[in-house]
Order: C-alpha cells, then structure tokens, then sequence
C-alpha cells in the first residue's frame, strides 16, 4: 500500500480536508473500512491528521495489521499519530508490549492521553499489577486516568484499594461516583453503596440506575422500586433494570404490571419478560411478547426457545430454532444448549446434527459446556458412535463429559463399556463425583453386575470423598431388585442411613413387577401413595402385577381405586423422527395419524412373520379380563409397535430404526421386537423411560435383564 506524501495546504482548501477527514472517521466508526479509504485515496491533499483518521479506523475495526502498515509509511507524526498507535496496540493482550514500546519511542514529552491509553489497555486485559506501576509513573494524572484505575481495581473486586484511590482523587465526576457505587453493588456492600448514593454532590440517570440495580442485585427489589419511583428522570435502561429485579426475585406478576407501563418496550426488556413467563410457565404470554417484537436479536430467539424448552413445547422449540436460523440470526450459547436439550429429549437425531453443524459454524464445538451437551444428546438419540468420537476429540474433558459418556453407556446396555470408561477416567486422574458413582451403579445394574456394584458401592465411603445419598441408595436397590434380591432390597431400604424417597420406593416396585412379587410390592406402593399421593404410577404397575399372576379382581379393584382416587396415569405413547418431522403414537389409537391405514397393513403381516416365528402373545400384559384374542388385539396396537411398523414402512433399509417410548416398554412388545428385527433384518433402537434396547438379530442389547 503506497502513502503519498503530506504537502501544506493553502488556506482555501482547508474546510475540504476537515470535511474529508471527519468522513473518514464516520466511515470508520460506521464499520466501512473500504468506503473510508476509497474517501482517503479521493483527497487531492492531506494531512497528518488525514493519516491518524485512517489508522485509528483500522484499529477500531480490529485491522491491526493495516493500521501498522499506514503508520510506518507515515510520511509525518505527530503526538497524536503516537496516541491512536499505542491506543490500538492495548486492544489485544498480546500486542501490549508493543504498545508500551511506542510509548517509549515518542520523539517528545508524552501526554497524559499516551499514558492512559496503556493504562487502559493493561487494566482492559486484567494485568492490575502492571496497570499500578505504570499509574505511579505517570508524570501527570488527570480525572480520565483515575476513573481508569479505579476500574482496574472494582474489576479484581479489590474493592477497598479502589475506595483509598476514589478518596485521593483530585477531582470526581459523576462517572466515578457512579463506579464506585457499582463497584459496591457488585461485592454486596450494599449499605456503602446507598451512602456513597446520598453523598453523590449530582446525580444523573445512570447514577440512579446503578443504585436500583444494586438493589435488585442483592435480593432488595422493593427497595429498588421505591428508590425508581423517586427518579427524576428516567430512561429505557432504568425501566428495564427495575423489570430485570423483578424477574430476578420470581415477581413475574409485578414484572408483567411495569412492562405494561413502560412507555416503550426496548428488546432488552422484551427479552427479559419473555424469560420471566417462561420461567412462571406462561409460555402463551411469552409467545405473545415474542411475536408483537417488531425488532428481536439473538437474546429474543434464545429467550423464547428456552421458554418452550423449559416447559416441554418441543416440538415448537424445534421449529423456532430452524425460523431463527432461516431469519440469518446466528445462534447464540443459551439457544444452543436449550435446542440440544431438545433434541435430547426427543431423540431426533437428524435436528441434533443440524445443530452440531451449525455449533461449528459458530465455534461453539470448543465450548466444554456446549460439547457435554452436544454429547448427551447423541447418546439420548441413540448414536454412541458419534457421541464417543466427540469425546474422544475434546481436551481436556471435565468430570461431566466422563460422567455422559458413563451414563450414556450404562443406558444403552452396555455395562462393561461404561465400567470401562470410569476406570480411564480415575487413571486420567479425574475425581468422580456423585453423578459418576449413579452412572457406574446403574450399569452393574443393567447387566445384572452385582458383586461389581457392591464394590463400587462400597468403595464411596473408603476411596473417596463422596458419601452415598439417596440417589446411590436407590441405584443399590434397583441392582438387588432386578437381580431378584427383593428381600435383600426391602432390608436395604430398612436400614439406609438416609430417608428413602419416592425414586427408592419405585425402583423396587419396578422389581416386583419383573419377578412378579405382589407382596412386596404392596409395601412399596403403600409407601409411593403417602410420598406421591397423586401418581397413578405405583398403583398401575400393582395392577400389572395383580394381571400378571392371574389375580383379576384384585386387579379390578385397583383399577377402581385409581378412577375413586382422580390419580393422574401418564398415557403410554411412542414417537419416531421422520423427514423433520416427529410421528406421534398412542396406544390403541392407531386411526389417530392420518396414514393410519399403511400401517394397518403393516401390523397385520407382522403379526403374520411373529406367528410363522414362533411368537406367542404374552397376555399378561393385558390389564383387562378378556379372551386371549382380544388379548392379542390389544397388544398388537401397543404405541412402540406402531411406531416400529411406520419406522418399517418410512426407514430406508440399511439405517436403524429409532424408536422412543414415555414409559418402559411392554414386555410382551419387548419380545416381539425381538423378533420383527430378526424376520425383518433391520436394527431397531428403543429408548423407554429407562434406558435403551439396541434389537438386531433376534437378540437385545439388555440381554432380556431389564
């Protein structure tokens, strides 16, 4: 890039330089690098101070490279050329040595702007030590320097330092004031802060800002609206602080009344209402918010994604994400953790890889949160495989990644994987935590591993300094439980050191339920309805019991009790992600989705292959008395058999068919997929509400122990 020299202007052409260079500031502040210099190379004469437009615009505009190229070829400098050089060189942390090196090579005395420039750029970059050397060399300070400083110090939360500082300067402005009160706020001395507000010799709006915001900060939000309803004035930032305190204290109902009140609705207040109704669960009213927003940036999509996400509206979290992405709107780190929670929850897999695709567009793969996420979900979807090579490619993990990838491999069946993953993550030197022992105990249990459970159980209160809760408990109870150790269980829970909670009770019901131990099982439903008097769950599953053992009018009657009771039964229903789209599927309703009459069909001629295999219904299953062909009936239009017969009819051969269920899968169903993978030659993957079933072959992945 050639510079042409400066030559002296005559006085006439003076204004059209001023006028020139003051367009190429404009053009620099504006982001137009090109058009500012396009504007330079059209000036038929310039001046130094036509050079330090161009070079402190590409500072601004983070082209440090051009800067210093039009800075060497500078045919003239002045003070301020040095000035914008050394401001530009503070705004990377590794450039500042060059920027205190140009302040040493200042031909002339420099000016109290120089030095606080690197000053700026040292506080800037947190390097407080070098930042008070070179305050205390400064020749000269003047009220900008010391606002500076002070912000070093209230920035390392060295509160007490910045307050000695605050008292020697010279003079204060209202800037400083306004700091050291925020500086206050910010460590909880909140009592100082209302001092150092009713010292303050002139307030502006931002003073009394800062001040509810402290407020609302540290949990005083009714203080915080008395001190907004005494503003002289006020403006968009205080009104939207006062409606942050409110959310930030749950006062949705008082958040709502303010919003309505404001004379305008910025985004950032929008935005946080939106939060605030999603939080209370009033998603309509953030739906509401979302869509009269005539202007939104990438907070509103994040906000209203996590509104839906938070309350379980999925399916329209998905379909928000995919319309922010077509809107050009780059997702941000809350949008991409909500959508991947999502993604998890739902098992679809073909959004989750949408997601991660655009996770690498944004840089967010390096995040160790994002990719923990990013983790879970594949394994929630069903893909080990991915989930590991993105394990596998992060360093350094934390404790999360090795717990997903444990847990991950304990829910797919397969527990020596799982054991062996917390074995490299103690020889990693990683520490386990408490997830990582429920994640390590669920995967003796899956695989009937008992002698390793104990171990492991017991190694918590010798190896480690993690003492067994009730989560551990209850892992404890659901590996005796299903290794048929029920009384072992019961004696367990008897004389755990922690109270037993619901998930402690049900786990052992669920082991009643595999041996069919209607004894027992009473014991712990009476236990689940005093802890959970309104869940329907413990009594179903008793009446499952009753069915199984051919007790049907014990059965009956806990069907009455349920009904007597109003308990809440969540009803059994299966889904499968096909072209974008989530297949719903309820058992007994198979006319319900719209090509109900290709999966009729379908049904019938699997029944057909099951007979000619050998498959007999188990009509335990059953919760109803009837004829062993209405039995049959009744289970063929179970919601994780309809849903494999659209995956057959819509899956391309050679893909594996996904499948996932509310609630644990039907053992009679269980079985008979069993045998539609084999007589079919496809891969069927089953998530329930409990863990995964990989069916190939004839054979599942959960070896029948489950």
């Amino acid at each position: 890039m050639r510079l042409p020299p400066v030559r002296f202007l005559p006085s006439s052409a003076a204004p059209a330089v001023v006028d020139a260079n003051a367009r190429i500031a404009r053009l620099a502040r504006a982001g137009n690098m090109e058009g500012a210099r396009a504007a330079f190379e059209a000036m038929p004469l310039r001046t130094t101070a036509s050079y330090n437009a161009l070079l402190a615009g590409y500072f601004r505009n983070h082209l440090p490279d051009a800067a210093l190229r039009v800075f060497r070829r500078m045919p003239s400098r002045d003070l301020a050329s040095y000035n914008a050089l050394i401001s530009g060189l503070s705004l990377r942390r590794h450039t500042l040595p060059d920027a205190a090196a140009a302040l040493a090579s200042i031909p002339y005395p420099p000016s109290v702007v120089s030095y606080t420039s690197l000053l700026r750029g040292y506080v800037r970059h947190g390097l407080l030590p070098d930042a008070i050397r070179l305050f205390r060399q400064m020749p000269e300070r003047n009220h900008i320097t010391y606002t500076v400083m002070l912000g070093g110090f209230l920035e390392a939360g060295r509160v007490d330092e910045a307050r000695e500082l605050f008292d020697e300067m010279p003079a204060k402005d209202v800037v400083a004031w306004t700091a050291m009160l925020s500086g206050y706020c910010q460590a909880g001395r909140i009592a100082e802060a209302r001092s150092l507000f009713d010292e303050m010799p002139k307030r502006n709006v931002v003073s009394w800002t800062a001040m509810i915001s402290g407020y609302t900060q540290n949990g005083q939000v009714n203080l915080a609206r008395k001190l907004f309803e005494v503003m002289p004035e006020r403006n968009e930032v205080s009104w939207t602080a006062m409606l942050f305190g409110y959310i930030q204290a749950g006062h949705v109902e008082d958040a709502e009344e303010l919003f309505n009140a404001m004379p305008e609705h910025p985004v950032a207040a929008c935005n946080a209402m939106i939060v605030g109704f999603g939080q209370r669960g009033m998603v309509d009213a953030a739906k509401a918010v979302f869509e009269r927003m005539r202007e939104r940036d990438d907070g509103t999509w994040s906000a209203i994604i996590k509104a839906y996400e938070q309350n379980e509206f999925l399916m329209e979290a998905l379909s928000t994400f995919r319309e922010m992405l077509c809107s050009g709107i780059r997702p941000n780190y809350p949008s991409v953790i909500s959508i991947l929670t999502v993604c998890a929850a739902l098992a679809v897999l073909d959004y989750g890889r949408e997601v991660h695709g655009a996770m690498l567009r944004c840089s967010f793969d390096m995040d160790i949160f994002a990719v923990s996420a990013l983790i879970t979900m594949y394994i929630k979807c069903g893909n080990l495989d991915r989930a590991k090579r993105v394990f596998d490619m992060f360093e350094p993990k934390d404790v999360v990644m090795w717990n997903s990838m444990i847990t991950g491999y304990a829910q797919h069946g397969l527990g020596e994987e799982a054991l062996r993953v917390f074995g490299d993550m103690r020889l990693a030197g990683m520490v386990p935590d408490g997830i990582t022992y429920i994640g390590a105990l669920t995967a003796c249990s899956y695989t009937g591993k008992v002698k390793e459970g104990r171990e492991i159980f017991d190694s918590m209160g010798t190896n480690s300094a993690i003492r067994p809760g009730a989560e551990h408990y209850s892992c404890m109870v659901d590996l005796l439980g299903r290794a048929g150790r029920l009384e072992e269980a019961l004696d367990l829970i008897k004389t755990m050191p922690v109270e037993p909670d619901a998930v402690i009770w049900g786990a052992l019901m669920g082991a009643c339920r595999m041996h069919k131990n209607a004894e027992i099982a009473e014991v712990a439903a009476k236990k689940l309805l005093e802890l959970e008097p309104g869940n329907a769950g413990p009594y179903v599953l008793l009446s499952h019991i009753y069915t199984s053992t051919g007790r049907w009018e014990d059965a009956s009657e806990m069907r009455k009790f349920i009904s007597s009771r109003h308990l809440n039964k969540s009803p059994g229903c299966s889904w499968i992600e096909y072209d974008k789209r989530v297949h719903l599927f309820t058992s007994g309703d198979v006319l319900a989705h719209p090509e109900h009459a290709i999966i009729l069909t379908m049904l019938e001629k699997l029944d057909g292959l099951l007979m000619e295999s050998g498959y007999s219904a188990d009509g335990s299953f059953v919760l109803h008395d009837v004829d062993e062909e209405q039995k049959t009936h009744s289970l063929r239009y179970h919601s994780e058999r309809q849903a494999v017969a659209y995956g057959l009819l819509k899956v391309p051969e050679g893909m594996p068919i996904r499948v996932m269920k509310n609630l644990r899968v039907c053992g009679d169903c269980h079985s008979a997929i069993k045998l539609i993978a084999k007589v079919t030659s496809r891969e069927i993957i089953l998530r329930d509400a409990n863990r995964f079933h990989h069916f190939k072959d004839g054979f599942c992945s959960c070896r029948d122990y489950w």
